[in-house]
């Protein structure tokens, strides 16, 4: 059995666009231990910084630039994974064990799969992320996920989220994580 579920990112007041109409996600969970996102940005995508897609690789600062972000927590716990994706299909994995205290995790075994659809006006990005690969209980736990999206357009940079906390965008503050993840129900 899979969950599904499409949900709307809202962007931080002070930074709205006019090449960005709107981006949503849909999230899907399988039993067999895969969470998959499809970011879905609507807009002038002509004006909107993309890199062209490449072979896969680790990279940093992915969020300086164009890029969609995933957050996730066991519920409950301070200690949360962040993934970084981009259109060109670089990606980044960082490991924190409360808020904004961690690093790079450097570990291919952690590599999503990124896929990108584009058009004039619309661009998708896929990203698949093995949850076995960041622990053994993650499959199988109540996850708080937190999404977010970076995107440097020809009209200044915007901050995308579920949730945005007061003050500043920071995808990191736990507020953000606003959406709990439940595991699937085994196939039967």
């Amino acid at each position: 059995m899979t969950v599904e579920h499409w949900m709307e990112l809202r962007c931080y007041p002070s930074t709205r666009p006019e090449t960005v109409r709107a981006i949503a996600v849909l999230v899907r969970r399988s039993a067999g231990a895969e969470l998959r996102m499809t970011f879905r940005l609507d807009g002038d995508i002509p004006r909107i910084l993309v890199s062209a897609p490449g072979a896969p690789r680790i990279a940093t600062e992915l969020w300086r630039h164009t890029s969609f972000e995933a957050f996730i927590a066991l519920e409950g716990q301070p200690a949360y994974h962040e993934f970084n994706f981009a259109p060109s299909r670089e990606w980044a994995v960082y490991a924190f064990c409360g808020y904004r205290n961690g690093g790079p995790v450097a570990n291919e075994m952690m590599r999503p799969d990124i896929a990108v659809r584009s058009t004039g006006s619309r661009l998708e990005l896929d990203a698949l992320v093995r949850l076995d690969g960041i622990s053994a209980i993650h499959p199988r736990a109540s996850l708080r996920i937190g999404l977010s999206a970076v995107i440097e357009a020809s009209d200044g940079l915007s901050y995308w989220a579920l949730r945005h906390p007061a003050g500043k965008p920071d995808f990191h503050d736990p507020d953000g994580f606003a959406f709990l993840l439940e595991p699937p129900s085994p196939e039967e």
